[in-house]
């Protein structure tokens, strides 16, 4: 049961630095505007779907321990 917990605390950490790297590049595109603008929904989706499996990731985490 432990390594279950280990894998979904690993799984989040994995998913919380991928909606961080995502978060800060949609700000970095944000800050070159209008430069790039075409990639607005390209970076915007990528840092959608990170965040979708962040929150994923922590209610899994959450459900899985101990209350």
């Amino acid at each position: 049961m432990s390594t279950d917990l280990d894998a979904l605390k690993a799984d989040a950490k994995k998913a919380n630095a991928k909606a961080t790297q995502a978060k800060m590049d949609l700000h970095d595109l944000s800050e070159e505007l209008p430069t790039n603008w075409e990639k607005i929904l390209e970076v915007a989706q990528v840092a959608h779907d990170a965040h979708v499996k962040l929150m994923a990731a922590r209610k899994a985490l959450a459900a899985a321990q101990p209350a």
